[in-house]
């Protein structure tokens, strides 16, 4: 069938072309829109700047096809081979790709916002720039894959393979990444707020300078993670294993981070102001010129941890709290007074001993009074 046999039969009506035989056919710029063509070979065709939205394409064969600039919005691409198909710029919003072969294919500038990729490989595709907004890529296979600069907002990635994925400067808000396996992965400058990491493996992973506001990073490993500079203000970071992280002028405001393990991580200019650090663990780790005003760090464990300069103003802790040895908080901002707040006296218990005695000989009152003049008849 040619060209005008194809468009003439469309005028009038018809839909239904699955018997067609269109490899190597130009279509470039064709109306087929809800026209049906499962199963068709389309091998070798132009269809770029086709309108082809709705169409039915299950199971049709497309290898090497050119769909450039396409659209095939809301289309039914269920099984399709898209081997080295050239799909620049196509519009396949809301389009179904389930089971979709699209290996080598040209997926530049390609908008995928909404639709369907579950199951899809798309191992070591060049995905930069691509709009994955809302899309379902549920078990896909996404290792190696390039999606720098990617939009994937409120994308469902349950169950896919992200090993060796390139997701710098990528948009993931809202994402759920539960458990995620992402050690090692590239997530700098990535735009990451409100996103679901809880118990996900971000061991070495590099999230300098991203997005990661009011985040949900409970239990999370990002055991010798790079987040110098990171946004982590209101994050959630409890029970969290940051040993080794580099957390460098990171901004901590108000974050949770109860129970977390610093362990020799370097928190150098760090903002830690009105954070959570309860029961925290900080062993050997720089805090110099970090920023704690306001910050809580009842039962936290700081030995060996260097605070030189660090600001400590306002700053609550408690008996359980150790603080290196020879440090005195109180000399660096500390509001806390241990005969106040009966927490543990940094300068030594002989010291709490000497400020308690004053206390001790003024009480006394009426009792007092009538005691010491029963001693003096």
């Amino acid at each position: 069938m040619n060209r005008n046999e194809l468009e003439q039969q469309y005028a009038a009506g018809e839909r239904d072309f699955r018997e067609a035989n269109l490899v190597g056919a130009d279509l470039s710029g064709i109306n087929l829109s809800g026209a049906d063509l499962s199963g068709v070979s389309l091998r070798a065709a132009n269809l770029s700047k086709a309108s082809l939205k709705g169409v039915n394409l299950q199971g049709a064969f497309l290898y090497g096809a050119d769909l450039s600039f396409a659209k095939l919005n809301e289309a039914n691409l269920i099984d399709v081979d898209l081997t080295k198909a050239n799909l620049r710029g196509a519009f396949l919003v809301k389009a179904n790709l389930k089971g979709a072969k699209l290996s080598g294919a040209i997926l530049t500038a390609v908008n995928l916002s909404s639709a369907s990729l579950e199951g899809v490989n798309l191992s070591g595709a060049n995905l930069s720039g691509i709009n994955l907004h809302s899309t379902d890529l549920t078990g896909a296979n996404l290792c190696w894959a390039n999606l720098t600069g990617a939009r994937m907002s409120g994308a469902k990635l349950t169950g896919a393979m992200l090993t060796g994925i390139k997701l710098k400067g990528a948009w993931l808000n809202g994402v759920d990444l539960h458990g995620a396996d992402l050690d090692g992965v590239d997530l700098s400058e990535g735009k990451l707020s409100g996103t679901n990491f809880a118990h996900a493996n971000l061991s070495a992973t590099n999230l300098s300078d991203a997005q990661l506001r009011v985040a949900d990073l409970q239990q999370v490993n990002l055991h010798a993670a790079n987040l110098n500079g990171t946004f982590l203000t209101k994050a959630d970071l409890s029970s969290a294993n940051l040993s080794q992280a580099d957390l460098n002028e990171a901004h901590l405001s108000e974050a949770n981070l109860t129970g977390a393990n610093l362990n020799g991580a370097s928190l150098c200019e760090a903002d830690l102001s009105k954070a959570d650090l309860s029961s925290a663990y900080l062993s050997a780790a720089n805090l110099d010129i970090a920023n704690l005003n306001g910050a809580t760090l009842d039962g936290a464990s700081m030995r060996g941890a260097s605070l030189n300069e660090a600001d400590l103003e306002n700053v609550s802790y408690n008996q359980q709290t150790l603080f290196p040895a020879g440090f005195n908080p109180i000399k660096s901002g500390s509001n806390n007074k241990p005969w106040q707040l009966n927490v543990r006296n940094p300068l030594g218990a002989q010291s709490q001993q000497k400020v308690a005695q004053p206390a001790q000989k003024s009480g006394g009152g009426l009792l007092g009074w009538l005691f010491g003049n029963k001693k003096a008849s």
